[in-house]
Parts: structure tokens; sequence; C-alpha cells
């Protein structure tokens, strides 16, 4: 059976925060095959506006929840997420949350906070709401800076493209970086985004004309075993290297050596994922150097060893410890 996942809508849903987990996990494969079933629910199953000025007529009361394996709280107005949403809400997503991953994107960690579900646990939301998050919420963990955060069966993410970013991350935690690449080109949007990225990414697309670090960024990608330094980096582009630094970090909200840092990651991850190569050739061609090195790394960043990861991901793969 599909992984299903309800998608909660309250009164003041927003139009962008709720297309997106029905988009993401939508999404199918080449023979037409569903990842997951997705439905949208709200209380008593009635219609709600939205604050696009038009109304959702939804499939599913909250009974729905008792059913699926993930929930996803949508954003809403921020009247209604500093309320808290409705008490019915927060009880059945509290009975959701013994057995279900739960998920918030935007305003909708409001609704999980009121809940008791991010009770002293790290958790993000927009920025704009974070000073009034602090103070309705303050034994939940919150850290404004950042795109999603993956506690791992609770999940909250920044407002309106970071939903997008966590929805993806989702679908590469449950089925590997070769599905969440083939679901990202669909929607035409990046594959992949780390969640600890900065939310204050002053210039994702420079002006027409000006000069941008996208060339050389997608030349690194092509050199990942070389050793790569920043001099190299900013005589690629043709900058100084504080020039380059700056715009670096205004295009992708990370420095070039984070940002390369996790590019190598990426990478060994689809190598685990797509070859047989041995975990210190693994390393070797994702620019990590030796095996330990790439273990510290995977561990750091999914919490588990480079045969692990391998065993999730590739059914039947031996030889890799």
């Amino acid at each position: 059976m599909r992984h299903r996942i309800a998608v909660v809508a309250l009164e003041g849903v927003v139009p962008f925060d709720l297309g997106t987990p029905t988009q993401v996990f939508g999404v199918r494969d080449r023979s037409g095959h569903r990842y997951y079933d997705v439905g949208v629910c709200t209380p008593g199953g009635t219609p709600v506006r939205t604050t696009g000025g038009y109304s959702v007529v939804p499939e599913y009361g909250l009974e729905l929840l008792d059913e699926v394996e993930t929930v996803v709280v949508a954003g809403v107005h921020w009247r209604v997420a500093f309320g808290g949403g409705p008490t019915e809400v927060h009880a059945a997503l509290r009975a959701a949350a013994r057995r279900a991953r739960v998920m918030s994107i935007c305003t909708g960690a409001f609704v999980l906070a009121a809940a008791g579900l991010l009770d002293h646990r790290p958790a993000t939301t927009h920025w704009a709401f974070a000073d009034e998050f602090r103070r309705r919420h303050p034994r939940v963990r919150l850290d404004p800076n950042v795109l999603f955060v993956d506690d791992g069966d609770v999940l909250t993410s920044a407002g309106v493209a970071a939903g997008i970013d966590l929805c993806l991350h989702v679908v590469r935690r449950d089925h590997g970086s070769e599905v969440a690449n083939r679901v990202a080109r669909q929607c035409v949007v990046p594959p992949w985004r780390d969640g600890g990225q900065s939310q204050f990414i002053e210039r994702p697309l420079p002006p027409p004309g000006d000069s941008t670090t996208a060339a050389t960024r997608a030349w690194a990608l092509d050199r990942l075993d070389q050793p790569l330094t920043l001099d190299q980096l900013a005589q690629h582009a043709r900058m100084s290297v504080r020039t380059f630094t700056r715009r670096f970090r205004d295009e992708t909200g990370l420095s070039p050596g984070r940002w390369l840092a996790l590019q190598r990651v990426e990478h060994a991850r689809r190598l685990l994922e797509t070859t047989d190569l041995p975990i210190d050739r693994v390393a070797a061609q994702s620019g990590l150097g030796t095996a330990a090195s790439l273990r510290q790394r995977l561990r750091a960043t999914v919490g588990v060893s480079p045969g692990a990861y391998r065993r999730t991901f590739r059914a039947g793969a031996t030889g890799a410890r």
C-alpha cells in the first residue's frame, strides 16, 4: 500500500502552502505510479476560505488523520495562526502524532505548537512571525533562520518555497535522492536545498546582466572529486575573493565552503544509492577524501553510516560496511 498523507486545511489557509504538499507528494513516476496517496481534510469536512479570496471544498474531515502515516498542517493567515486553530484539531493532531509523522508549513507551526507537539523540540516558521511565536510558545526551541527542521517524527518549515524544500526532503528521506530529484524536475524546482540554509537570501535571482556565481557553481559540481579552493572558485567567476564570497552568499544563503561541503555529501548519497562502488571510492569521487571522512559527514547529515544508508535505499546491496 502507498504511504498515505493527510493535508489539514483550516479557515484562512494559504493557497500556496496547501498546494505544495498535494503537488509534491502527488507526483507520479514514469509508469504512472503514485508514491503517496494524498487527501485534504478540514474540521467537519466543510469548505474553508483561503487567503486567496476563494474557498476550498475538501474530500475528508479530520477522521482522515486516523488512517494516514503522515499529517501536514498547511500555513494559515496570521490571525488564525496566532490563535492556534480549533481545539478539535489539536486533539486530532495529538492522537495522530502517537503513530504518524507530523509536519507543518510556515504558520502551520503555530497550530502544532498550540497542540503541544513542539514543546522542547527544535522547530521553525516564517521569520516574520518569529517574535510572536516565541512569545506565545516559549517552550519551543525556535530557529527562525533555517528553511526547515527535521526532528524525526515532527518536521516544520519556514514560509512559502521552504515548504517545497521540506516536502522534497521527506521524499528523499522516504525514497532516496533519485526519486526526489525526479519529483523536483517534474515540479520544475531546484532538487535540493539543505534545511540549514538561511531564510535570508537577499538576491536569489540576480538582475539581468549582473554578475552571478551560477556558472561557477555548475563548474564546481562537475569537479567535486577534485580539491577546490575559494581562490579557484573566485578566479573562475572572475571576481575577487571578497566579491565572490558576498555574491555567493547573497544567491545561495550559504558560504562557498558550506555549500561545497553539502554538495559533496549529496553526491556521495547519490553514488551510494545508484552504484556498487566501495565506500572509499565513493568518498574519493565525492571529494570527501577518506571513508572515515565520509562516515563522519554522513552521520552528521542523516544520522547513519554509509553502509546503512546504502542498505536502506538499495535493497540487496552487499559489500558495504
